[in-house]
């Protein structure tokens, strides 16, 4: 099965589906097994780390794939925009942070600009830098993110964009693990959905199996905000962005207690760095949404959007109001 929406016609996609540029997690394989199934496969671009990007752009091929960047991040290191750039992504997608110092670098290339935003001010500030896809993300996102619930945001950027930029393409994000989620984020407006968390929990993500076990024994309870993770790892976040990861150790000891934390930064930076390579979750994060409460096993991503969108067209086919 296959839906049709402004979004796949406008991108040559077979279904509405976009994986989030999950920094390490996405890296080309993922990227690819996700454009090679239907939909469009981002890498995450991280935080600067130009090997490990050159690397993963080794296994994607010409126009078949996208890549994300955090803007702040890529301001420090605006290159690897070029570097990017020169292996014709179909879309580069930028968040946390303002999109316009690079917005003409991107469509002057040929790429399509989709700016993800947490609040409808930021919405408004991109499509004033021409964004051709909007990305509303939800709080019940994992990773960074604000407070607003998609259930609300997308709708509510819907009749931004309609009375704006109606050429503008708008995507929901945070939350949709399922075909439930696709179906009702094109319900409340959206032309497709940019899905993390049930394509971080795949078997082409570039996750632990430890990590992806903490998930599998995990519901939407047991996520949680915080900034503790970002201190542990002495990245520079924006204060007004937090992630969401599974509750563990780690977020016990320390969340509640960020000025201690801070104290011992360069010890626990050290422990944490040892813990994340070692892909421990307790001595780590897991960096997962809300929607782990509906991930029972680690599939493919093909197998993924398959039962997606097989899903989400079978209940918006059989949608009736008694």
């Amino acid at each position: 099965m296959a839906l049709s929406t402004r979004l796949t016609e406008r991108f040559g996609l077979e279904h509405p589906v976009i994986s989030a540029p999950m920094a390490f997690a996405a890296g080309g394989r993922l990227a690819t097994a996700v454009s090679e199934a239907g939909g469009l496969g981002l890498i995450g671009g991280g935080y600067g780390d130009r090997a490990w990007l050159s690397e993963q752009l080794a296994f994607v091929s010409p126009s078949s794939f996208g890549c994300g960047f955090i803007t702040w991040s890529l301001a420090r290191q605006p290159d690897l925009l070029d570097l990017v750039l020169s292996q014709r992504p179909k879309a580069i997608l930028l968040s946390f942070g303002d999109p316009a110092p690079f917005a003409a670098r991107i469509k002057d290339a040929g790429a399509a600009l989709i700016c993800q935003v947490q609040t409808r001010r930021d919405a408004a500030h991109a499509l004033e830098c021409g964004a051709d896809v909007i990305v509303a993300q939800g709080g019940e996102a994992g990773g960074h993110g604000e407070a607003r619930g998609t259930f609300t945001l997308v709708p509510e950027v819907a009749d931004l964009i309609r009375q704006r930029a109606p050429q503008t393409l708008l995507c929901a994000a945070g939350g949709v693990g399922d075909g439930r989620g696709l179906a009702a984020a094109l319900m409340l407006g959206a032309d497709g959905v940019l899905v993390g968390s049930r394509l971080w929990a795949s078997r082409e993500a570039n996750v632990g199996p430890k990590m992806h076990a903490a998930a599998l024994a995990a519901n939407g309870d047991d996520t949680i905000r915080s900034q503790v993770m970002d201190l542990a790892r002495k990245l520079d976040w924006p204060t007004r962005y937090t992630a969401r990861v599974l509750r563990n150790t780690y977020i016990a000891r320390w969340h509640g207690r960020e000025a201690e934390l801070m104290k011992v930064a360069d010890e626990e930076a050290a422990k944490y760095r040892k813990a994340w390579a070692e892909g421990d979750p307790e001595g780590s994060n897991t960096f997962v949404g809300e929607v782990v409460g509906l991930i029972t096993d680690i599939p493919s991503a093909q197998e993924i959007l398959r039962r997606m969108v097989d899903d989400a067209e079978t209940r918006l086919k059989s949608f009736s109001i008694q």
